[in-house]
């Protein structure tokens, strides 16, 4: 039975370390949620660790200059980890060959542009027109505001006859910036695998995002994992996978379904809506705070 809690600290005690959302928790896409950042301050004050894990198809780099952007402090988190992270390590090794047509805007180009260490000696990675591609990268709509996933159905069943694999890059399906919901790189990848295709994830709620998560925390084999987020199909869907607690923060993509106060999600309805997702959160929160 998932219990609402009003703060972080009434369970913070029980946990080392927090893998935390970012878009809907940390905040909007626009400017950060003040009670969060003092949520992850005082987790950090009490010498816990605070992964921020992001679906965001960009290097942790250029997430971390978002958040500088938005007036995160530094001081509300240890470390960065994004699906681009994962995903590019799978791109550099050839998942989807070598030959690739982006579909994505201007801000994602880091992806393929800033090459990690590890990658440096392995053969290029060329962005190519559809026609001459051997795989697909996706990492969001080419216009994210104006576009649906039915608007790629040509272009997509053409690559499906040709066998193309994508890689996708962000398995989110949308996002809320501001008050404007667009979609994600995993609603073309879901789109794509429903025409025959086959696609390729890194993110929540895959493991990879996960290992390397952990691999950089350092932190021993016993130690105690604590995931937020506001996403039920990848935060709470991938803390479930990997056998942590979670905390289901209601007042983000779901919000609508859990009554009139974003921030108190109302206790009748919240059992039915999750169990018609299948997943049962240990705890859930109007906001993180």
């Amino acid at each position: 039975m998932t219990r609402i809690i009003s703060s972080l600290a009434e369970v913070s005690a029980s946990y080392d370390a927090l893998f935390c959302d970012l878009w809907g928790c940390l905040h909007n896409g626009k400017q950060p949620f003040p009670a969060a950042v003092a949520a992850l301050q005082a987790f950090r004050a009490q010498g816990g660790q605070v992964c921020l894990m992001t679906n965001a198809p960009r290097p942790n780099q250029y997430v971390i200059a978002q958040l500088d952007r938005m007036g995160v402090p530094r001081d509300a988190w240890d470390l960065v980890v994004s699906s681009g992270d994962a995903a590019q390590d799978a791109m550099f090794a050839g998942a989807v060959g070598r030959n690739v047509w982006h579909i994505g805007i201007e801000k994602d180009h880091g992806f393929f542009t800033d090459i990690p260490d590890a990658h440096r000696d392995a053969a290029p990675i060329r962005r190519v027109p559809l026609e001459q591609a051997e795989g697909i990268i996706a990492s969001g709509p080419f216009d994210e505001l104006n576009e649906t996933p039915e608007d790629y159905r040509d272009r997509f069943q053409g690559a499906v006859d040709r066998g193309l694999p994508m890689l996708c890059a962000n398995p989110d399906i949308v996002v809320d910036m501001g008050e404007t919901r667009i979609y994600c790189a995993g609603a073309l990848a879901d789109f794509y695998q429903s025409l025959g295709g086959t696609a390729l994830y890194y993110g929540k709620p895959h493991a990879p995002i996960y290992d390397r998560a952990r691999a950089l925390m350092g932190l021993g084999p016993d130690a105690r994992y604590l995931a937020v987020g506001d996403g039920i199909a990848t935060d709470i869907a991938g803390a479930e996978a990997q056998g942590i607690d979670s905390i289901f923060v209601t007042g983000g993509l779901a919000a609508d379904a859990f009554g009139p106060d974003v921030e108190q999600p109302d206790a009748g309805m919240l059992p039915e809506w999750l169990g018609s997702q299948g997943r049962a959160p240990t705890f859930a929160i109007g906001r993180l705070r």
